[in-house]
């Protein structure tokens, strides 16, 4: 599995924002992935954002962005998508997207196996 981000850039608070991240997998595999978004703030540990799972699309967000932010996926793109809202300065990080094979939602980054690359978001106040 192989994500690429992209997307990320300077927003004023309260501003909207949107990240993107493709993904290239074999078929099977794609069936079975949960998809997410981290974030890592200076300082501070990676923090669960949002997660989508590949095949149904259901959804789980972090208590710090539910509400604000909608995680999507675009099945013919083999991308998903972090659409954020309503941001804060607190939400001025470096963005991850990953991924794991299997249904079960986790919040911690170590049971993620794959990541693609971070794209800085700053939001200015």
């Amino acid at each position: 599995v192989q994500l690429q981000a992209s997307g990320g850039g300077l927003v004023q608070s309260g501003g909207s924002f949107g990240l993107s991240c493709s993904c290239s997998a074999s078929g099977q595999t794609f069936s079975n992935l949960l998809m997410a978004w981290f974030r890592q703030a200076p300082g501070k540990e990676r923090e669960f954002v949002a997660s989508i799972r590949w095949r149904e699309g259901s959804t789980t967000y972090g208590d710090s962005v539910k509400g604000r932010f909608i995680i999507s996926r675009d099945y013919a793109k083999n991308t998903v998508f972090l659409q954020m809202n309503s941001l804060k300065p607190e939400d001025t990080a470096v963005y991850y997207c990953a991924a794991r094979t299997g249904r079960t939602i986790y919040s911690g980054s170590r049971y993620y196996p794959y990541w693609g690359q971070g794209t800085l978001v700053t939001v200015s106040s």
